[in-house]
């Protein structure tokens, strides 16, 4: 697990301000890394007061104003809890008030990739530079693992070998979102994509089983800062066109695995609701509700959806002439 080190002139305040969110069982990794960023920028700022002002947080608030709107929630969020916890020992400290206006936030449409553009992405992976090095096949595999599973991004990348099961065709999900640990089944192919990559991967770093699954060309465990700039660059040369402002997002690649997991149980003639749970507890959901969130309407969705209200209605309706 990464360890963080604060620097600014805080940085006792926020490292006591984070045991307490460890101790009542928050996700203070996630808020570690968040405050983080508003640590560097203190420092950035040679920022020496030990109570937060107004002018620093509106500056802060300004830095970050490019960010995707979600983004800058988050973050401020979190300044603003430790805001509260500091005012507790400084009454000097500034306390703002919470940003109301972030609807917009959940309102962005994912970008559900077609199986073709998924191919192409994963064709130009596999051609990354340096040629015989891992770099191509940790690409390839991951992204291949992130579309064939729905797993997030942050779960993937913090896979060990350790939790790879290719005899049983399974992936240990550890600590997880709400430090959920769940397993998850594999497909054969997908098992055989992992056993193949994993033999790449004991020639270019030592193998253990605490040993990161996917690494960077120096050995350590892969950043997601890397993974998003070589994201970027796969998708110009996939030729997959931008979405809406920053285009398609790595995260894009979950919802399309749930559409096209709904897409298939249509196709095969399957319950859908009685489907749903399973689908759910898969991707490591608290509920339905939030797998539902996943569920995008393309237009084979809408066909198939349209075609089984038919068949259902004639069924029911036509052959047994009419309703009674």
């Amino acid at each position: 697990m990464r360890t963080f080190h604060f620097n600014s002139c805080l940085a006792n305040h926020m490292e006591r301000f984070l045991a307490l969110r460890r101790l009542s069982g928050t996700d203070y990794q996630s808020q570690t890394i968040l405050l983080e960023c508003f640590d560097r920028f203190l420092v950035t700022d040679n920022f020496k007061t030990p109570y937060l002002t107004p002018d620093i947080i509106h500056r802060y608030l300004a830095g970050i104003s490019h960010l995707h709107v979600r983004t800058q929630y988050n973050r401020f969020s979190v300044v603003r809890q430790f805001c509260c916890y500091l005012s507790q020992f400084e009454l000097r400290c500034y306390l703002p008030e919470p940003i109301r206006s972030m609807k917009s936030a959940s309102s962005r449409i994912p970008y559900i990739f077609t199986k073709t553009e998924i191919r192409a992405l994963l064709a130009q992976a596999a051609g990354l530079l340096p040629r015989h090095s891992l770099r191509p096949d940790t690409y390839h595999t991951l992204f291949g693992l992130l579309y064939t599973t729905g797993l997030r991004i942050g779960e993937a990348l913090a896979l060990d070998i350790k939790d790879v099961y290719l005899n049983s065709s399974r992936l240990h999900v550890r600590e997880g979102k709400f430090h959920k640990d769940r397993w998850v089944p594999l497909a054969s192919s997908t098992c055989a994509v992992l056993e193949k990559y994993i033999r790449r991967r004991q020639h270019c770093s030592p193998l253990g089983p605490d040993s990161p699954l996917f690494i960077s060309l120096i050995a350590s465990r892969l950043p997601y800062s890397t993974v998003y700039r070589t994201f970027r660059i796969l998708l110009k040369d996939s030729g997959i066109r931008d979405y809406k402002g920053p285009g398609a997002r790595i995260h894009d690649l979950r919802h399309t695995f749930a559409v096209h997991r709904l897409l298939a149980w249509y196709r095969d003639g399957q319950d859908i609701n009685a489907r749903l749970p399973a689908l759910s507890t898969y991707m490591g959901h608290v509920g339905v509700g939030s797998t539902q969130v996943y569920i995008q309407a393309i237009p084979e969705l809408f066909e198939e959806a349209h075609q089984r209200s038919l068949t259902y209605f004639h069924q029911n309706f036509i052959t047994k002439g009419g309703m009674s």
